[in-house]
C-alpha cells in the first residue's frame, strides 16, 4: 500500500487530498511585483492571506531566480529569510513550511534553526554539490525541481528534443 503522508517535522501530514502551498517571496526582485515581500508586517498579512485561502504549506524563498536578477551570497539570501522564518514559527507554527533555496547551508541553517519541514530545490541539487548529502542527514522531505543552467541563464535554454528524455 502506497504511504499517504509526509513526517513534517514529526507531524504526519495527509496526502490523502490535495495540498494547496502558498508561496511567500521575501526578494525585492521576484518574478511577480505583487509577491515581494520585505518587512514583517508584510510577511503577516501574506501568511494569514495563504492560511484563510485554504493553503495547508508556506514556501518561503528569499533567492530570486528571475532572469537578470542579483546574485545575492548566501549570508544575505540568510539574512532575509530569519525574520520571516522566526515569524512563521511564533505566528502559524500550526503551518508546515518549505524553503526554496538550492543551497545547502541555507537549507541546513533553515532546518535546524526554524523547523522548517521540506527543502524546495529548484537547481534539483545540480549547484550544490553538498544538497543531497545536507537532506539525507536532515531527514526531511525534498523537491526537486528542474531547471537547465542557472538562475541567470534558465529562461534562455528552454529548448528540449523531447521533454521528458531531455529531463
Amino acid at each position: 500500500m502506497k504511504r499517504k503522508t509526509l513526517n513534517l517535522s514529526g507531524r504526519l501530514f495527509s496526502l490523502e487530498k490535495p495540498a494547496v502551498m502558498g508561496i511567500m517571496n521575501i526578494t525585492p526582485d521576484s518574478f511577480y511585483s505583487g509577491s515581494r515581500l520585505s518587512d514583517t508586517d508584510s510577511i503577516r498579512t501574506r501568511a494569514r492571506e495563504i492560511v484563510e485561502e485554504g493553503g495547508t504549506l508556506i514556501d518561503v524563498g528569499a533567492y530570486s531566480s528571475r532572469s537578470n536578477a542579483e546574485n545575492i551570497s548566501a549570508q544575505e539570501e540568510m539574512e532575509r529569510l530569519r525574520p520571516a522564518l522566526q515569524l512563521l514559527r511564533d505566528e502559524f507554527a500550526e503551518v508546515p513550511v518549505s524553503i526554496d533555496t538550492f543551497r545547502a547551508d541555507v537549507a541546513k541553517m533553515c532546518v535546524e534553526e526554524y523547523g522548517v519541514a521540506i527543502i524546495n530545490d529548484i537547481s534539483g541539487g545540480q549547484l550544490d554539490a553538498d544538497m543531497y548529502q545536507t537532506v539525507a542527514a536532515l531527514q526531511v522531505p525534498y523537491i526537486l525541481m528542474h531547471m537547465r543552467g542557472t538562475p541567470a541563464t534558465m529562461q534562455s535554454l528552454t529548448s528540449y528534443t523531447d521533454i521528458a528524455v531531455d529531463i
